[in-house]
């Protein structure tokens, strides 16, 4: 059956410049041919696809010339030996559809043309946004995918590597200068620096500024790299820029967007990969296998079309006059190795394989339609009616063709064509054989997510090189416990390292900046975690607690143990000599002191904390008292001996129970206005020391714990004064001189302790606190009672009265 529908194809590559590319790129273009021919094969053979009609094609190469390509297009449109478009003269032309793989800008010029006519125009490879706007250009249609899930993936692929100091290299286009424009932005969101773009420019100036930029960033292993036809191009010119530096640096890596197979361009490249460690790039998947035994037998049957030097030509030069010689169809072409074809060949991925079969899908459903069959039952059997271009829009705007028909594609819910990726890495070897491993895949996860995976243990590299994946930062990365600070006059890539200040952290590497651990944590001694702080305080259980206690608990029982000595001995003339009842008193008085101490150790309470400093505070102003009654009472005693003095009539319990009344009654009023206004309570402090909580007493009013402490002080002051002008007045059991020496002790003490306690923390503060209430109570309980003690017990012939008489 004659064709009864004509399509034409474009296959065009980039042509060699300066003959930098292998003299057998036209190989690519005859395997391309071949996959076309084929798919138009396995079309026409198929029984269920377009029944009873054949596809027909005309081929067509441009050379990426806009004038021949008008000419090319205006031969379509016309049917004379000139090239005069709607003029209808002898032959027909039955052209549907154009496919095209060409230059954006050629593409645009095209599509200005055809959209006239409403031919449609399919075009499977790169395209300027441009052209996706279907207002301006209603019968264009793409079968490559759209490039944000590619640009999502290389993006993945960089920080999953850390590759994060990169350059870029983009196709001399407007698509590639378009994908520098808005890629770049979204590589610097997503925190990877790009030191340089450049548009391939085969240019000796252009080179010399590659060149400083490569000596200046060494650090660059890592290129991406915007293919719309041929890859060894972009290649080429890296591995010259690099030969040119003076110490290059093997190990780069190309991440391409060259969506076909790069068997053929890297197997039959002139030049060899010297300082390339790998090359990625992204392919459809595919969910079949490659019809290999089909292609094969349709591979020597086509032998004599896919010749490798074609004596056809334009025969007459001038654009507007057509003229052919026709080919003589029996070239002979050089045979390849059939695992050759096997390792180069794969239709599945081939771009033009799609295109063919949407068109092939969008006519059959076109012929199947009810109102074709009505309009077919009108004629005749033998003749099919024809499908006009302007009708055939309607079914490829139908989605079900793009999901059903493309493998690997479909189209989102916003009607752009997606895709489903293999991720790729190339290798090749010294024989000039290339190989390819697929090690990720970027995957639609529902409706509108891809899901990216990598397995790194499939990555192929080569042998020879003897390297892992290169390395590509401006500097190492920071780890956790510090954050970065971007050195200035550089990339943000380059920074400095600082580590994370005092009560912060961070958890991730190259952190913009350190997090505040929560008050109840710290960090740990890295930084890059915080822990529970430890609650801490004056405990029983540990060394200070427990010499405190135990010490408070030893004073105690030795102050105990003189109460009862006194009482068991109150009629000797020792004990009554120094007033018995003061004694008593102050006895009890020290042994409280003593035993306020425990309020001090221990978890903070409500009950201690109200207690512990006004206890404390009135305990010492009773013992202080007591001891101004006592040193009064001498003096009294002393100024009553005298004839003629009335002294005597203020001795007597009324005078010692009034100073120790008055004074500790004022100590008393304080510590009442105290509990009254701000009362201590149970407190934590978090900030105090790094690793701890520390639970202490809050003494709610500092100035009345100040007031308390200073007013005792004042009476310790007044109490030295008195006794140390008595200190030398007669007697056989004078205490004033005793009384002297406890009470500079007890100054001395409290006086160093306000000092000490404002420059010591936590449990440590309360330490100090209990020891100055030891060592001032035990000084006068030392120097008061001890001296007696010895003279009961080992000198009792002093313990007389005729002793006390004699003196």
């Amino acid at each position: 059956m004659d064709p009864l529908l004509l399509l034409l194809m474009e296959l065009l590559l980039a042509q060699a410049a300066c003959g930098m590319l292998s003299t057998r790129k036209e190989d690519v273009i005859y395997w391309k041919i071949l996959s076309f021919l084929f798919a138009i094969q396995e079309i026409n053979k198929d029984p269920l696809l377009l029944p009873n009609l054949t596809l027909g094609y005309n081929l067509h190469d441009n050379f990426r010339d806009r004038g021949l390509t008008l000419d090319g297009l205006l031969d379509l449109l016309s049917t004379g030996e000139a090239n005069v478009p709607n003029y209808s003269c002898g032959r027909k032309r039955n052209m549907l559809v154009l496919l095209e793989e060409t230059n954006s800008d050629i593409s645009i010029l095209m599509a200005a043309i055809l959209g006239i006519y409403k031919i449609p125009q399919i075009s499977y490879t790169f395209i300027s946004p441009i052209l996706s706007d279907k207002t301006q250009l209603p019968f264009f249609y793409r079968t490559t995918p759209k490039e944000d899930a590619q640009n999502l993936g290389i993006v993945k692929l960089l920080l999953y590597f850390r590759w994060i100091f990169i350059g870029v290299f983009a196709a001399d286009t407007d698509n590639g200068e378009h994908f520098i424009r808005t890629f770049i932005p979204v590589l610097a969101q997503n925190g990877i620096c790009v030191v340089f773009s450049q548009i391939i420019l085969l240019k000796a100036e252009n080179n010399k500024y590659l060149v400083s930029v490569f000596n200046m960033w060494i650090q660059i292993n890592v290129f991406v790299y915007y293919s719309e036809f041929i890859f060894v191009e972009g290649a080429f010119f890296l591995e010259n820029i690099l030969n040119s530096l003076r110490k290059p640096i093997v190990g780069k890596l190309w991440i391409t967007t060259a969506l076909w197979d790069l068997t053929f361009e890297l197997s039959y490249n002139t030049f060899s990969f010297r300082y390339t460690h790998s090359i990625f790039s992204f392919l459809i998947q595919t969910s079949q296998g490659t019809k290999f035994n089909d292609f094969i037998d349709f591979y020597f049957y086509i032998e004599a079309f896919m010749v490798k030097k074609f004596h056809c030509s334009y025969g007459k030069p001038a654009l507007p006059v057509k003229g052919w010689t026709r080919c003589t169809e029996k070239e002979n072409l050089e045979t390849l190795p059939l695992e050759k074809i096997e390792k180069i060949f794969s239709l599945d991925s081939s771009l033009t394989y799609n295109a063919i079969q949407i068109v092939a899908h969008a006519l059959n459903v076109a012929y199947s339609s009810q109102s074709q069959r009505i309009r077919m039952e009108r004629k005749s059997k033998l003749e099919v009616e024809k499908i006009q271009p302007w009708q055939l829009h309607h079914f490829l705007k139908n989605p079900q063709i793009y999901n059903n028909t493309m493998e690997g594609m479909y189209l989102d819910r916003n009607g752009d064509l997606m895709a489903d990726f293999d991720i790729l890495s190339w290798v090749w070897f010294p024989n000039k054989s290339t190989t390819r491993v697929k090690f990720g895949s970027l995957v639609r996860e529902g409706a509108t997510g891809m899901k990216f995976s990598i397995n790194k243990e499939t990555i192929m590299k080569p042998q020879w090189l003897n390297q892992p994946l290169p390395y590509s930062q401006c500097v190492e990365p920071c780890q956790p416990g510090y954050f970065k600070v971007v050195q200035e006059g550089k990339p943000v890539c380059c920074y400095n390292c600082i580590p994370c200040a005092e009560g912060s952290f961070s958890t991730n590497e190259n952190a913009e900046k350190c997090t505040k651990c929560p008050t109840n944590q710290y960090p740990n001694i890295r930084r890059d975690e915080c822990i529970p702080k430890i609650e801490t305080f004056l405990s029983y259980q540990e060394n200070w607690g427990i010499i405190l206690a135990s010490l408070a608990l030893f004073l105690s029982l030795v102050t105990g143990s003189v109460l009862g000595i006194f009482i068991k001995f109150q009629e000797t003339p020792i004990v009554q000599a120094n007033n018995r009842d003061l004694s008593y008193i102050l006895l009890i008085a020290l042994l409280l002191c003593f035993l306020s101490s425990f309020l001090f150790i221990g978890r903070p309470m409500k009950a201690t904390c109200l207690l512990r400093q006004t206890a404390f505070s009135t305990f010492f102003s009773v013992a202080i008292s007591t001891v101004l009654a006592k040193t009064v009472t001498v003096v009294l005693a002393f100024l009553a001996t005298k004839p003629g003095n009335k002294m005597q009539r203020w001795l007597g319990k009324s005078l010692t129970n009034s100073i120790i009344l008055s004074c500790s009654g004022v100590q008393v009023v304080v510590c009442s206005i105290w509990l009254g206004i701000s009362p201590p309570f149970p407190d934590w402090d978090p900030y105090l020391q790094s690793g701890e909580i520390i639970l202490q007493c809050n003494e709610g009013s500092v100035a009345m714990f100040y007031l308390a402490l200073g007013y005792m002080g004042f009476l310790a002051v007044i109490c030295f004064m008195v006794a140390f002008f008595a200190r030398n007045l007669p007697g056989a059991f004078n205490e004033a001189k005793l009384i002297t020496f406890s009470m500079l002790i007890f100054c001395s003490v409290w006086v160093s302790f306000v000092p000490t306690y404002l420059s010591t923390k936590g449990k440590y503060m309360v330490a100090v606190q209990i020891f100055s209430i030891l060592a001032s109570s035990a000084s006068l309980l030392g120097f008061i009672f001890i001296p007696k003690c010895y003279i009961i017990f080992l000198k009792p012939d002093l313990n007389t009265k005729e002793y006390l008489m004699s003196k």
